[in-house]
Protein backbone atom coordinates (compact mmCIF):
# COMPACT_ATOMS: atom_id res chain seq x y z
CA UNK A 1 0.00 0.00 0.00
CA UNK A 2 1.30 3.41 -0.93
CA UNK A 3 1.47 6.20 1.40
CA UNK A 4 -1.38 7.80 -0.70
CA UNK A 5 -3.92 5.05 0.23
CA UNK A 6 -2.77 4.80 3.90
CA UNK A 7 -3.84 8.10 4.38
CA UNK A 8 -7.50 7.67 2.95
CA UNK A 9 -8.05 4.05 5.07
CA UNK A 10 -6.60 6.28 7.71
CA UNK A 11 -9.63 8.75 7.01
CA UNK A 12 -12.43 6.39 6.77
CA UNK A 13 -10.66 4.68 10.02
CA UNK A 14 -11.40 7.66 11.69
CA UNK A 15 -8.23 8.95 12.16
CA UNK A 16 -6.36 12.02 12.14
CA UNK A 17 -4.01 12.92 9.05
CA UNK A 18 -1.86 15.65 7.86
CA UNK A 19 -1.75 16.83 4.37
CA UNK A 20 0.22 19.91 3.01
CA UNK A 21 -2.27 22.71 1.50
CA UNK A 22 -1.82 25.71 -0.59
CA UNK A 23 0.45 27.49 2.20
CA UNK A 24 1.52 24.90 5.06
CA UNK A 25 0.58 21.37 6.26
CA UNK A 26 -2.99 20.82 7.80
CA UNK A 27 -4.39 18.31 9.92
CA UNK A 28 -7.77 17.15 9.02
CA UNK A 29 -10.39 14.36 9.27
CA UNK A 30 -13.65 12.95 8.39
CA UNK A 31 -16.01 15.79 9.35
CA UNK A 32 -19.14 13.81 9.91
CA UNK A 33 -17.04 11.25 12.50
CA UNK A 34 -17.34 13.25 15.65
CA UNK A 35 -14.61 10.87 17.21
CA UNK A 36 -12.09 11.65 14.58
CA UNK A 37 -12.97 15.69 15.33
CA UNK A 38 -12.60 15.40 18.91
CA UNK A 39 -9.03 13.36 19.21
CA UNK A 40 -7.73 16.71 16.36
CA UNK A 41 -9.17 18.82 18.95
CA UNK A 42 -7.11 16.92 21.34
CA UNK A 43 -4.03 17.09 18.88
CA UNK A 44 -4.27 20.52 18.45
CA UNK A 45 -5.33 21.75 22.13
CA UNK A 46 -7.89 23.56 20.40
CA UNK A 47 -11.11 24.61 22.02
CA UNK A 48 -14.49 23.38 19.98
CA UNK A 49 -15.63 27.08 19.94
CA UNK A 50 -13.41 27.83 17.41
CA UNK A 51 -14.90 25.46 14.22
CA UNK A 52 -13.20 24.12 11.94
CA UNK A 53 -12.78 25.12 7.93
CA UNK A 54 -13.74 22.10 5.73
CA UNK A 55 -11.54 21.57 2.42
CA UNK A 56 -13.00 20.30 -0.65
CA UNK A 57 -12.69 18.90 -4.27
CA UNK A 58 -15.04 20.90 -5.51
CA UNK A 59 -18.41 23.08 -4.66
CA UNK A 60 -20.68 20.23 -4.90
CA UNK A 61 -18.77 18.26 -1.68
CA UNK A 62 -19.21 21.02 0.44
CA UNK A 63 -23.23 21.24 -0.60
CA UNK A 64 -24.31 18.91 2.37
CA UNK A 65 -22.81 21.57 4.79
CA UNK A 66 -23.67 24.91 3.88
CA UNK A 67 -26.80 26.72 3.47
CA UNK A 68 -27.22 28.04 0.27
CA UNK A 69 -30.75 29.46 0.50
CA UNK A 70 -29.24 32.56 3.00
CA UNK A 71 -26.95 32.88 -0.48
CA UNK A 72 -28.03 35.74 -2.71
CA UNK A 73 -26.78 34.53 -6.64
CA UNK A 74 -24.29 37.53 -6.29
CA UNK A 75 -23.00 36.39 -2.87
CA UNK A 76 -22.56 33.17 -4.36
CA UNK A 77 -20.71 33.87 -7.57
CA UNK A 78 -18.40 36.22 -5.49
CA UNK A 79 -17.27 33.22 -3.36
CA UNK A 80 -17.69 30.57 -6.78
CA UNK A 81 -15.14 33.27 -8.98
CA UNK A 82 -12.69 32.73 -6.22
CA UNK A 83 -12.15 28.88 -6.01
CA UNK A 84 -10.39 26.55 -6.88
CA UNK A 85 -8.30 28.60 -4.72
CA UNK A 86 -6.03 29.92 -1.35
CA UNK A 87 -9.76 31.90 0.01
CA UNK A 88 -11.83 30.04 2.28
CA UNK A 89 -15.01 31.97 3.18
CA UNK A 90 -17.82 31.74 5.60
CA UNK A 91 -20.60 30.90 4.82
CA UNK A 92 -24.50 30.03 6.48
CA UNK A 93 -24.49 26.54 7.68
CA UNK A 94 -27.04 23.75 6.90
CA UNK A 95 -28.68 23.59 10.30
CA UNK A 96 -28.05 19.48 10.67
CA UNK A 97 -24.25 19.87 10.90
CA UNK A 98 -22.64 19.19 13.89
CA UNK A 99 -21.36 22.03 16.44
CA UNK A 100 -18.16 19.62 16.71
CA UNK A 101 -17.10 21.79 12.93
CA UNK A 102 -19.33 25.15 13.95
CA UNK A 103 -17.99 25.65 16.72
CA UNK A 104 -19.90 28.31 18.78
CA UNK A 105 -20.93 29.91 15.21
CA UNK A 106 -23.90 29.50 13.30
CA UNK A 107 -21.74 29.62 9.68
CA UNK A 108 -18.85 27.24 8.71
CA UNK A 109 -15.76 28.26 6.99
CA UNK A 110 -15.39 26.18 3.28
CA UNK A 111 -12.47 25.96 0.54
CA UNK A 112 -12.47 25.09 -2.40
CA UNK A 113 -8.72 23.75 -2.85
CA UNK A 114 -6.50 24.35 -6.17
CA UNK A 115 -3.82 22.18 -4.24
CA UNK A 116 -3.72 18.99 -6.70
CA UNK A 117 -2.93 16.83 -3.98
CA UNK A 118 -5.86 17.22 -1.43
CA UNK A 119 -8.12 17.51 -4.76
CA UNK A 120 -7.09 14.02 -5.60
CA UNK A 121 -7.37 13.08 -1.71
CA UNK A 122 -10.92 14.39 -1.78
CA UNK A 123 -12.22 13.25 -4.49
CA UNK A 124 -10.64 9.63 -3.71
CA UNK A 125 -12.37 10.01 0.15
CA UNK A 126 -15.66 10.93 -1.73
CA UNK A 127 -16.31 14.06 0.54
CA UNK A 128 -14.37 17.58 2.43
CA UNK A 129 -12.07 17.26 4.88
CA UNK A 130 -11.44 19.27 8.18
CA UNK A 131 -8.38 21.29 7.86
CA UNK A 132 -6.73 23.61 10.14
CA UNK A 133 -3.05 24.47 10.76
CA UNK A 134 -0.42 21.50 11.67
CA UNK A 135 0.89 22.93 14.38
CA UNK A 136 0.29 22.66 18.51
CA UNK A 137 -1.59 25.93 19.49
CA UNK A 138 1.17 28.28 20.23
CA UNK A 139 3.61 27.01 17.92
CA UNK A 140 4.62 28.08 13.92
CA UNK A 141 2.64 25.87 11.61
CA UNK A 142 4.21 23.09 9.64
CA UNK A 143 5.51 23.85 5.84
CA UNK A 144 7.27 20.60 5.55
CA UNK A 145 6.46 16.61 6.12
CA UNK A 146 9.82 16.56 8.21
CA UNK A 147 8.09 19.53 10.36
CA UNK A 148 4.94 17.96 10.78
CA UNK A 149 6.80 14.37 11.60
CA UNK A 150 9.28 16.79 14.59
CA UNK A 151 5.84 18.52 15.56
CA UNK A 152 2.89 15.66 15.52
CA UNK A 153 4.62 12.63 14.35
CA UNK A 154 3.63 10.66 18.18
CA UNK A 155 0.28 11.70 17.41
CA UNK A 156 -0.81 10.76 14.15
CA UNK A 157 -1.00 7.71 11.97
CA UNK A 158 -0.57 9.07 8.48
CA UNK A 159 0.96 11.91 7.19
CA UNK A 160 -0.08 12.65 3.07
CA UNK A 161 3.37 12.68 1.50
CA UNK A 162 3.97 15.95 -0.55
CA UNK A 163 4.43 19.93 -0.74
CA UNK A 164 2.58 22.35 0.53
CA UNK A 165 1.34 25.20 -2.76
CA UNK A 166 3.95 27.29 -1.83
CA UNK A 167 2.30 30.21 -0.48
CA UNK A 168 3.82 32.00 2.61
CA UNK A 169 0.66 31.83 4.90
CA UNK A 170 -2.44 30.31 5.72
CA UNK A 171 -5.34 30.75 3.53
CA UNK A 172 -7.40 34.97 3.49
CA UNK A 173 -11.10 34.10 5.69
CA UNK A 174 -13.64 36.27 4.01
CA UNK A 175 -17.52 36.66 5.19
CA UNK A 176 -19.70 35.62 2.35
CA UNK A 177 -22.71 37.84 3.68
CA UNK A 178 -20.92 40.57 4.43
CA UNK A 179 -17.67 40.44 2.17
CA UNK A 180 -15.19 41.79 5.09
CA UNK A 181 -11.43 39.94 5.18
CA UNK A 182 -11.48 37.91 8.77
CA UNK A 183 -8.07 37.18 8.30
CA UNK A 184 -5.64 38.20 5.21
CA UNK A 185 -4.11 35.28 3.62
Amino acid sequence: MDNFEHVVESLKQGEVIAYPTEGVFGVGCDPDNTAAIDKLLALKQRPIEKGLILIAANYQQLLPYIDETQLTDKQRATMLATWPGAVTWVVPVNSSISSHLTGKFNSIAVRVTDHPLVQKLCLTFGKPLTSTSANLTGLEPCRTTQEVEQQLGQHLVAILAGKTGGRTQPTEIRDVITGNVLRVG
